[in-house]
């Protein structure tokens, strides 16, 4: 039901945004129109590899997905980069060439490495459920319904709490698009912003996140209370979950510390004056608060998705859709009262209430448990004090930097940096050594089980 569903939604969307919407003058932005029609169907050829990348999950192909998603992005990015130098001309359509190109990636990886394993490795597995390509996707058999109502059910609950959740994620680029509350430069700057302040989110908690979601999945039983729980289980989900709040956290103010006080160095060296003279800096100061508030945020939510319950999930959908009204308005109002910067802090708020009950969850659900995971969320205060001494000098370097804009003395504030940097690091080593013997475990764990395989 995927992918029909996915074709009327696609030709709703693209209908609203090209005649209810506001368009862009023709001449300053040619070819809208092919635009919306190709980023609508590669959206619809992603949808023909759902079902297979639903089974690489389910079945912790790990490396599938990186892999896939690596080359087709990696794709993307060449594509964009020649068409954008050899063929200036062609505007918005080498952007459309390139998300084109994307979607053939992935799909041929993802179909590519089933066909593979369908013909060869199934007859080596005889765990694997599936035997042939025709076994990935749905099929009628007699005497049986041709849906499962309890399981379309769940997924309705999910794919409303996944809505939910787009809008609370994505919510700000539809205020942009549908209320005009930013010029296209703010916009383009926010873009900007957004796009390296993300880097982190993409490259280090996401890969986290998916990783513990299925983590947390495969070891606690959705439908059973902590008690009812396996004791083995439920106490390497508590370390588990301690250790990696402890991880997310770290890194997260991390990124705060060093980023308050290098994001104008940063933007100036990416973008020159046109960036770090303006708004650049704030905004990039405030993401690095974003960072870490998503950073925690992920991993709750991930294993409170983890157990919820079904009736527990569809209690969630309906805080969400509170959190989503709460969030468009607070986006819409600080935008037009503060201006991109709203944005950030719109979407802070809406991660700390999303932090607060899924935090609220997991505090009930390990309710007179020994170890009590959320403590992982709290810094020795040693350690915290390192942080504090490494913002004021990073921040006192930066504001002689400002006063000196030259070479010897850009090296000398990334110096100072890099010297911070270090002591942060070895009072890691000196005061979370649980968190690095976790980490040592976990790899030697890893590296043991892939020699076995």
């Amino acid at each position: 039901m995927v992918l029909p569903i996915g074709v009327m939604v696609g030709i709703v969307l693209s209908f609203a945004w090209l005649k209810l919407l506001h368009l862009p003058d023709p001449d300053a932005v040619p070819h809208y129109a092919i635009g919306v029609y190709c980023y609508t169907l590669s959206i619809i050829l992603e949808m023909i590899t759902e079902p297979l990348y639903v089974i690489g999950q389910v079945l912790l192909f790990v490396k599938l997905k990186v892999i896939s998603e690596g080359f087709a992005i990696l794709g993307r990015c060449l594509v964009t980069v020649m068409l954008v130098m050899f063929y200036p001309q062609w505007g918005l359509l080498s952007f459309c060439t390139a998300q084109m190109t994307y979607t053939l990636i992935y799909i041929c990886c993802y179909y590519g490495y089933f066909i593979w394993f369908a013909a060869y490795r199934v007859k080596k597995d005889d765990d694997f459920p599936l035997y042939s390509m025709r076994d990935f996707f749905p099929k009628y058999e007699k005497g049986k319904p041709f849906i499962s109502f309890e399981y379309a059910s769940l997924t309705w609950s999910f794919f409303k709490q996944s809505f939910l959740k787009q809008i609370l994620t994505e919510g700000e680029r539809y205020v942009m698009t549908v209320f005009n509350v930013l010029s296209f430069a703010d916009q383009g700057l926010y873009d900007i912003i957004n796009n390296l302040g993300s880097l982190a989110a993409r490259f280090i908690f996401l890969p986290i996140e998916d990783s513990s979601y299925l983590f947390f999945s495969q070891t606690m039983e959705r439908n059973k209370s902590l008690q009812k729980q396996k004791e083995n289980s439920m106490k390497l989900a508590s370390e588990v979950l301690q250790h990696l709040l402890q991880a997310v956290v770290i890194i997260g103010v991390t990124f705060l510390t060093f980023g308050y006080s290098y994001s104008y160095l940063l933007l100036d060296l990416y973008g020159g004056r046109l960036l770090s003279s303006g708004r650049g800096p704030i905004l990039l100061r405030w993401y690095c608060v974003y960072v870490l508030v998503i950073a925690v945020n992920g991993i709750t939510e991930c294993f409170m998705f983890a157990t919820m319950k079904k009736e527990q999930v569809d209690r969630y959908n309906q805080k969400m859709l509170i959190f989503s009204v709460i969030f468009l308005f607070s986006s819409w109002q600080l935008t037009l009262h503060f201006g991109s910067v709203g944005f950030i802090w719109a979407n802070c708020l809406n991660m700390l209430a999303r932090i607060v009950y899924s935090s609220t969850y997991i505090n009930q659900y390990y309710k007179g448990y020994v170890n009590q995971p959320l403590t992982g969320l709290m810094l020795p205060i040693y350690l915290v004090f390192v942080y504090v001494v490494a913002l004021v000098v990073t921040s006192y370097s930066e504001v002689l930097y400002l006063q000196s804009d030259g070479i010897s003395a850009k090296l000398a504030h990334i110096g100072i940096g890099m010297v911070c940097l270090s002591a942060v690091l070895f009072s890691v080593f000196i005061f979370e050594k649980d968190l690095l013997i976790f980490m040592q475990r976990q790899y030697s764990y890893r590296k043991e089980k892939k020699q076995l395989t």
